[in-house]
């Protein structure tokens, strides 16, 4: 995973991961690290979900336990599901192959048999062109037989490829989604801008938009009514996101942390300033209340920055743009959007 956290966000994350691991017996190691910094920035839905699982029933985090949620959410969690679906392809192609060699000799015994035919009908033995004349039905026959069994693993095959294909497609959106979320994750938004800025421009088209949202008072949140709330916050800010944004083609993901980001394929900067104040009114009318119960736990307020992207800017380029409008909203009260 690429880490492109501002220096004054990395530091603050530092200071919680420091003190995170200052409570477990792992050793201080990149990755113990890594584990607790994704923790932290909110990067990783479900190395949260099992490291608070392990917290339960570990409360001092060994580093054997370390180790374990490293290799199982941070390194390379897809390897074991691409190895499978490779595996299973593989089985699938072998089967096809060794049924079009079963046919292939089928088809190279009933060709030598029509040539013996053929000789038989010239010689004009009688006797020879029965004996053939049986062969040669038992090979048509037998022919038949395989080309029907061939026809039959071709469509078992086909079928088994289409699901392949399909454990494909959702192995890859996994790990595009965040779990807490369900929008897209840091991975995801990266891929999707760099397909949306490596697209070929069509003539008379808008620039592209991009809005960047921060929950307002989020560490607040947290430490007034706990992580269970904050993730219920984030969940609900999910699907306020994926309410409001209902065009296809716009991109909505989880930035890190309490941080979103919308992007506008093709959109106008006037278009782009109004999603972020829709966003901005639909999460203030936001209320979350207590499970089984009418009460109003709290209210949330984001604050947003909209900007325009610019000929030549890389996505970072831009990102910090927005981003730096995003803070100056942020000064200036919260609850609002600054265009940049």
């Amino acid at each position: 995973m690429e880490y492109q956290e501002s220096r004054e966000k990395s530091a603050e994350w530092l200071r919680q991961v420091v003190a995170l691991m200052g409570q477990h017996d792992a050793p201080f190691n990149p990755i113990t690290y890594t584990v607790w910094y994704e923790y932290v920035a909110g990067l990783n839905g479900r190395l949260r979900e099992a490291l608070d699982r392990f917290v339960t029933s570990e409360p001092r985090l060994s580093q054997a336990t370390i180790e374990r949620l490293y290799r199982e959410h941070v390194a390379s969690v897809d390897d074991k599901t691409m190895n499978r679906i490779s595996r299973d392809f593989q089985q699938v192609m072998s089967h096809m192959v060794t049924q079009v060699q079963r046919t292939g000799e089928q088809a190279g015994a009933f060709d030598a048999e029509l040539s013996g035919l053929s000789q038989a009908l010239t010689d004009a033995d009688p006797s020879r062109l029965q004996v053939h004349l049986q062969q040669a039905l038992q090979r048509s026959q037998a022919m038949q037989h395989a080309t029907s069994a061939l026809q039959e693993q071709v469509r078992v095959s086909r079928s088994e490829i289409d699901k392949l294909r399909a454990d494909l497609d959702r192995a890859r959106e996994e790990v595009f989604i965040d779990s807490l979320t369900q929008v897209l994750n840091r991975k995801g938004l990266d891929f999707r801008l760099s397909q949306i800025l490596s697209a070929a421009a069509q003539p008379g088209a808008a620039p592209h938009g991009l809005v960047m949202l921060d929950i307002d008072h989020f560490k607040r949140i947290n430490d007034q009514h706990g992580h269970l709330v904050g993730d219920q916050v984030l969940a609900a800010m999910g699907q306020v996101l994926r309410r409001v944004v209902t065009n296809p083609a716009h991109v909505v993901a989880r930035y890190g942390g309490e941080e979103f980001a919308i992007v506008l394929p093709n959109t106008s900067f006037n278009d782009t300033a109004a999603m972020a104040e829709h966003v901005c009114q639909a999460t203030r009318a936001m209320k979350l209340r207590k499970r089984n119960a009418h009460d109003v736990v709290l209210s949330v307020t984001v604050s947003a920055g909209a900007a325009g992207h610019r000929p030549g800017e890389s996505p970072d380029e831009w990102i910090a743009r927005a981003d730096a409008a995003l803070y100056r909203s942020k000064q200036a009260g919260r609850d609002r959007v600054t265009c940049a």
